[in-house]
């Protein structure tokens, strides 16, 4: 099957090249999505890399009621607004419920429905008759041939424009583990493939009240990744991690992100001169 390209903010997705999702887990604070906003785009700039910024307005799926899920959507999306206009970058965010999808569609380039809910098929629906691309993140419970079924529930709601995204399976208790076959066995769907580096390093409710995580396995897994073949590496990235309200054990230092998008960049420029020959 012949991949589609996916157009996103004046670049396209799919055509060989890479690009880099990168934001916080969540917006913390209008200050704070600002500052790595900011810092993204100049890294990007300066390596001249499509970038998509994402942060969530809500983490409606966080592990306890005491977890912190965010600005809301109403103030999540006015934080993003000024992060398309005032930075200049392409946003994308994930939506819980069908009632959050029109108002996001505004707002957003891509509409990210999260793993957990990448069987809903009323959420899918509704997000792909807006238009707007989609990114189905693969369920930490599916083999990667199963989001054929997603990608259906979209195609026939009208919407062809998908990014389909791996981020890990769950492995036992309170762990997740990659399978790179899923990287190409996805990509034969006919969709531009994304790896989330970031949350498959992460341990779901390995804290108990919260999840924990390994970063210091978030390059290993990015360049095996590129090497292996995706169209965009998707990370999470804070200043200063270990303060971060959602997710900071498998978040990456937003100083380490240059270095590591510049060796994989030299890494995906190396594999598409290999497959050119």
């Amino acid at each position: 099957m012949s991949r589609r390209i996916v157009n996103v903010a004046g670049f396209s997705l799919g055509a060989g090249n890479l690009a880099f999702i990168a934001g916080p887990c969540v917006m913390e604070s209008k200050a704070m999505t600002l500052e790595v906003a900011y810092a993204l785009k100049e890294y990007a700039g300066g390596l001249q890399v499509p970038l998509i910024f994402k942060a969530s307005f809500d983490k409606a799926n966080r592990t306890a009621t005491s977890s912190f899920r965010g600005p809301g959507l109403n103030q999540g999306l006015e934080i993003l607004a000024q992060v398309k206009e005032e930075v200049g970058l392409p946003v994308l965010s994930d939506v819980h419920e069908v009632t959050q999808v029109l108002p996001a569609a505004r707002v957003l380039d891509v509409i990210q429905i999260p793993a957990f809910l990448c069987r809903q098929t009323d959420l899918i629906e509704a997000a792909a008759r807006t238009g707007k691309p989609l990114n189905l993140k693969k369920g930490q419970f599916l083999a990667p041939w199963d989001m054929a079924q997603a990608a259906a529930k979209a195609t026939g709601a009208g919407n062809s424009s998908l990014l389909l995204t791996e981020r890990g399976v769950q492995f036992g208790y309170n762990n997740l583990v990659v399978d790179f076959r899923s990287l190409p066995i996805m990509r034969r769907l006919g969709f531009p493939v994304i790896m989330d580096v970031t949350h498959s390093v992460q341990l779901p409710g390995g804290q108990g009240s919260c999840s924990g995580g390994d970063r210091q396995f978030i390059p290993y897994l990015a360049r095996a990744a590129v090497a292996v073949g995706v169209d965009a590496v998707f990370m999470e990235v804070h200043p200063n991690p270990d303060k971060a309200l959602c997710d900071g054990p498998n978040s990456l230092p937003l100083t380490e992100v240059p270095r590591l998008w510049q060796d994989l960049l030299e890494l995906n420029s190396l594999c598409q001169r290999q497959l050119a020959k």
